[in-house]
């Protein structure tokens, strides 16, 4: 049997160590870094597979031009001409600015007593300078029935005089759906949800085709009736409207596109107020 020598061995020894060295990073090594890598990447939403979790109702008004002309026999909207299309299609942008009403009486047993305090009146005083000076061609403006939005409307009213006002039932305060996660002092009154879904249904909406310019229409009513209707226009949960905080007298503004989009423009914002003045409960 051939012998080996010393220098022989050595190499042998490093042969197979290198040997085996290659066959780890290439079998084990390597495998394992790209998976750790591909865990950790970062991957642009355009580059990938992405699947959202809801997709955006274009029709959640039932204004959709498809959806406003009579389909033929066989029911197939692509065979709807598109003169009739344009016939019904929203060419403007609806605006609706919400506001909350100032600081009342906590303490009052009704509706009556519970009106704007001194801090909520500076408040509502505030938020009229404040829509004044966006200069806006605001459309009219539409109050909540209970006393502290009817106080906030009339004092908003003293520096936009020119708008006309009137009143609503439908966007007084309320419980409109069990909030998630739910919360131990859920006490709702009968018909709550109905009500403010309604409410929803009456102001919010694309521009119908006769609409000729944007239009800027004034909410004044309630923090709960607020945040069930952002998210209902954006298409966000409506359980998760108490999720959201709002100030008094804060302005929220929603715009429903001639497409159906509706775009969020401010939530709750109380910027205009000095710091003395903020306050949500």
């Amino acid at each position: 049997m051939a012998s080996f020598t010393k220098l022989q061995k050595l190499v042998l020894g490093l042969g197979a160590v290198s040997g085996a060295a290659i066959y780890y990073i290439t079998n084990v090594y390597e495998p394992e870094k790209k998976e750790f890598l591909d865990n950790k990447k970062v991957h642009a939403s355009w580059t990938t597979n992405y699947v959202p979790s809801t997709k955006w109702d274009d029709n959640w008004d039932h204004r959709q031009p498809t959806s406003l002309v009579k389909p033929p026999r066989n029911g197939d909207t692509n065979e709807i001409s598109n003169e009739k299309l344009e016939e019904v299609k929203s060419r403007f942008t609806r605006h609706i600015i919400l506001v909350r009403h100032g600081q009342y009486n906590l303490d009052g047993v009704n509706d009556e007593e519970r009106f704007l305090t001194k801090l909520g009146v500076q408040q509502a005083e505030s938020t009229g300078v404040r829509l004044k000076q966006l200069s806006l061609p605001y459309t009219d403006m539409v109050r909540s029935t209970m006393t502290r939005a009817q106080q906030t409307g009339e004092l908003i009213s003293n520096s936009l005089p020119d708008i006309p006002v009137r009143n609503c039932d439908l966007i007084r305060e309320g419980a409109p759906v069990p909030p998630e996660p739910p919360v131990g002092h859920w006490r709702p009154e009968p018909h709550d949800g109905a009500r403010i879904e309604a409410a929803f249904r009456e102001y919010f909406y694309r521009a119908p085709p006769e609409q000729v310019k944007d239009t800027y229409t004034i909410l004044v009513c309630h923090a709960n009736v607020i945040r069930y209707f952002v998210c209902r226009a954006l298409q966000f949960p409506p359980e998760a409207w108490l999720r959201l905080s709002l100030n008094h007298a804060s302005i929220t503004w929603l715009s429903i596109t001639p497409s159906g989009r509706v775009i969020l423009r401010n939530l709750g914002d109380s910027g205009h107020m000095p710091p003395s003045l903020i306050t949500s409960r």
